[in-house]
């Protein structure tokens, strides 16, 4: 017993003196008025003889037939008021309070109760009688046996029922608060009446002695009759009242399993139900589920986190899958039962909670309530009843929790998904905070299909786990880590401002940049982040995750980029969404345009082939962009058709191009999903045939970005359109992380070096040191090299001083219609007819 219930216990008694006090008080106070006002003082005591037998009859009457507990106070329902109908017939009033207080040390003595509840009950006992003397006395004088003393007999013994309801009213009210007392009140409808009955028989019993001494014989046996029946009945109240606590605690676990709050219904009805001081649950740690260790006390409000069973009883339990018990009725281990003792504790119960074969944890019960209660050998096989019913709930309780884990949080990462994200946003923004804004970052891992390709799945799944650890580590720790879905993770927290959400967003993707090590292999992996937050860029979860989606798309068109979100994101999402349906019905109607854009040798500017590019002028919004409509096209499954129109027009015009000395060799840009297309060599077959075009006219541009992936996804297609004669084209070359030594491995007869490289090669020395290894390094595989965005003289002038042959660009012409293209070939020719060998001009139509 620690310090404080030792000092809780200690209180108690005190209190209960208050009560023990005024009752001895009152029992002297009303002896000494029956003491005066009896007349004949000779005859105040009676026969002791009589006296002497019905002591013993109150004595044996004061066995407990009928027993129920409020909080810790046992109550007994007795049979006292058989023998004390006749004890008031029969014995003058002092005599009477003699022999019922004589009876009541004699019944308390043999029970072994404390001090306080022994005095307490003696006072009781002679308080009642005394009372119920003085009514004896007030009363006319007992005649006879008939109707008027059954009255005066019935009230003395009310007035004994009453008090000692009224006493134990009052001290469980002092020491346990009033809603134990009124509990009592509601549960002593049962007592009275068994109060009522027992007087009844009473005078049955006397009216048979009055008659004849022989009925004593009956009576005897009656007497026996009645016990026998009594304890019957006690028995019976008992099992229907564990019945139906065993049904009401296993609804209330069905109803507490689905929202988490099933210790709390368990424990106390557990208590209740074994009428034990404290019921625990103790649940090893499992998972992600901690160790639970739960305990209900009689006296405590809520659980507490301790337990009065010591570990190696649990571990016992648990080793060999079988119930312990320890008591003074119980028996069990002496080791154990002294562990126990010095615990102050005087029996338990441990029953193993089983799952199975498993046993998952134990359900324990401590110290029967009342200080002469026992757990007995019928309590073990309830408390494990209930114990399978709760391990059953507990398991179900645990695969609720485990659905609705999964149900939001990701199965790889066990980072929060995307819908647990978004309800958190709903309730972050509904909270306005002054000078904060909330950020939304959203986080693209880069190149994590060329990793599932070239190294496999759980390749990439150790990618995915190593980004969500980097983020979780070093994500602030207001932060919300979680994954939106595939290579995608979002980060969402409150910061003062959209400046500290990129801030945050550039440091963080800086740790996810740091090289990964992994078992076999070294990576090095980037992200595209996409910024958004509230107020600013939308008002619920929903628009919040739309917008940053946009902005990590964005960003994705950098390599490495971190984008803000704007409002020109959306317009032109938008736009491309309301283009769908309208592209469709352009390339039925064929109101998509095909432009040529010259490609010429930077030596004498000869015209050597042009790049077919789509062009779409819209009814309502005027010339939309390729990059608009060709990701429309590549999202609606439109881009077959998309590409075969522009390869037709090309093949066409190469056809039926009239300067026959100057064959017309076109090239047709492809995209990264149609080298999966294994159909399309053979559509490729059927239009050069259909078109008459040898098939070295005919070169397909495609980005480095889905030729160079890493893989050799790309190359089974590239070889059958080699093996047709096709020419093939690296596009925008430099703007990836392939190595150029991989070029070695394509079928591929041109690089296309980057704009953005060409272009800053008159002022960026980088850009132009790139530009000659590239252009050097592909010479030496054998490869053209086609530099585009050539605008300017400097640059063909650095182009050619390094040795690069073929440019594209404004200096030359921009792209034309087919018309155009023909005048300007023409005004080429006579360029170069009126012009001396050593002066060449081309020029150039806008």
């Amino acid at each position: 017993m620690t310090s404080r219930a030792a000092a809780v216990r200690r209180r108690g008694t005190d209190l209960a003196w208050l009560i023990t006090g005024p009752l001895a008080f009152l029992a002297v106070i009303c002896c000494l008025l029956i003491a005066l006002v009896t007349e004949d003082k000779k005859d105040a005591y009676g026969e002791w003889g009589l006296g002497l037998l019905l002591l013993t009859a109150l004595v044996a009457a004061h066995l407990p037939v009928l027993s129920f507990i409020v909080r810790r106070q046992t109550l007994s329902a007795t049979i006292t008021e058989i023998p004390l109908v006749l004890a008031l017939y029969y014995l003058p009033p002092l005599t009477l309070v003699l022999v019922a207080t004589l009876a009541a040390l004699i019944a308390q003595l043999r029970r072994r109760l404390g001090p306080a509840k022994f005095a307490f009950n003696v006072a009781r006992s002679a308080a009642a009688t005394s009372l119920a003397g003085l009514v004896l006395l007030a009363l006319p004088p007992i005649r006879g046996v008939g109707p008027g003393t059954w009255g005066i007999l019935f009230a003395a013994v009310s007035t004994v029922t009453l008090v000692t309801l009224a006493a134990v009213v009052g001290v469980i009210t002092l020491l346990q608060g009033w809603q134990a007392g009124l509990e009592v009140v509601r549960t002593s409808t049962v007592p009275l009446l068994a109060a009522a009955v027992n007087a009844t028989v009473g005078l049955i019993i006397l009216l048979a002695l009055k008659a004849t001494y022989w009925s004593l014989l009956l009576l005897a046996a009656l007497a026996i009759t009645v016990a026998l029946v009594y304890r019957a009945y006690a028995q019976f109240l008992r099992q229907h009242r564990t019945l139906a606590d065993i049904y009401d605690l296993t609804r209330a676990m069905t109803r507490s399993g689905q929202d988490g709050t099933l210790p709390d219904a368990l424990l106390g009805r557990v208590r209740a139900l074994m009428q034990a001081e404290y019921a625990t649950l103790w649940l090893p740690a499992q998972g992600r589920h901690p160790e639970v260790l739960l305990t209900a006390r009689i006296d405590g409000r809520g659980l507490l986190d301790f337990s009065k069973i010591p570990a190696s009883v649990r571990e016992q339990v648990v080793q060999q899958r079988q119930t312990v018990a320890l008591g003074a009725r119980l028996g069990g281990d002496r080791v154990q039962l002294a562990m126990l003792r010095a615990e102050s504790t005087k029996d338990a119960i441990v029953v193993p909670l089983r799952s199975g074969e498993a046993v998952i944890g134990t359900l324990e019960v401590v110290n029967r309530l009342s200080d002469v209660g026992h757990f007995t050998p019928s309590d073990v096989p309830v408390l494990e009843t209930v114990a399978a019913h709760a391990a059953v709930a507990l398991e179900n309780s645990r695969l609720v929790d485990r659905l609705r884990h999964d149900a939001y949080h990701d199965t790889l990462t066990k980072l929060p998904n995307r819908r647990r994200i978004s309800a958190a946003l709903d309730e972050a923004v509904s909270i306005r905070a002054p000078g904060e804004v909330v950020a939304v970052l959203l986080f693209d891992v880069d190149g994590l299909r060329q990793v599932n390709e070239s190294l496999g799945h759980a390749a990439g799944d150790q990618v995915l786990a190593e980004v969500a650890v980097r983020l979780r580590d070093s994500a602030p720790s207001s932060a919300l880590v979680g994954r939106a879905g595939g290579d995608e993770f979002l980060v969402t927290l409150r910061l003062e401002n959209a400046e500290a959400a990129l801030e945050l967003a550039a440091r963080l993707r800086e740790e996810i940049r740091a090289e990964m090590v992994f078992d076999a292999f070294t990576l090095d992996v980037d992200t595209a982040v996409g910024v958004a937050v509230h107020p600013d860029h939308g008002s619920d979860a929903a628009t919040l995750l739309q917008r940053v989606d946009l902005a990590a798309m964005a960003a994705k068109s950098m390599p490495g980029s971190i984008q803000l979100f704007n409002p020109a994101l959306e317009s032109r999402s938008l736009r491309r969404l309301g283009l769908a349906g309208d592209l469709r019905k352009a390339l039925d109607d064929g109101a998509l345009e095909v432009y040529f854009q010259p490609k010429v040798t930077l030596r004498d500017r000869r015209l050597v082939g042009v790049e077919c590019l789509a062009r779409w002028e819209h009814p309502a919004h005027g010339e939309v962009a390729p990059e608009d409509f060709v990701a429309v096209a590549e999202h609606t499954g439109q881009l077959g058709r998309l590409t075969e129109v522009v390869l037709r027009e090309g093949l066409r015009r190469s056809r039926d191009w009239t300067h026959a000395a100057q064959p017309l060799a076109v090239a047709v840009n492809l995209s990264a999903r149609t080298l999966t297309d294994r159909h399309f060599p053979d559509r490729v077959r059927e239009l050069l045939a259909e078109y008459d075009v040898p098939p070295q006219r005919l070169t397909f541009e495609i980005r480095e970005a889905g030729v160079l992936d890493g893989t050799d996804r790309p190359i089974p297609t590239l070889r059958r359109l080699r093996d047709l004669g096709v020419r093939l084209s690296v596009d925008d070359f430099g703007t990836g992380s392939s190595s150029l030594a991989y070029l070695r491995r394509l079928p591929v007869h041109e690089v296309k070096v980057d704009r953005s490289f060409v272009q800053g090669m008159a002022t960026d020395p980088g850009d132009l040191a790139i530009v000659n290894a590239v252009v050097t390094l592909s010479q030496q595989f054998g490869l053209a090299v086609v530099a585009e965005g050539v605008e300017s003289e400097l640059t063909l002038e650095l182009l050619q001083d390094i040795g690069c042959e073929i440019g594209q660009g404004f200096l030359f012409s921009r792209p034309l219609p087919y018309e155009r293209l023909e005048a300007w070939f023409g005004a080429q020719l006579e360029s170069e007819a009126l012009v001396t060998p050593d002066v060449r001009r081309l020029r150039i139509v806008p």
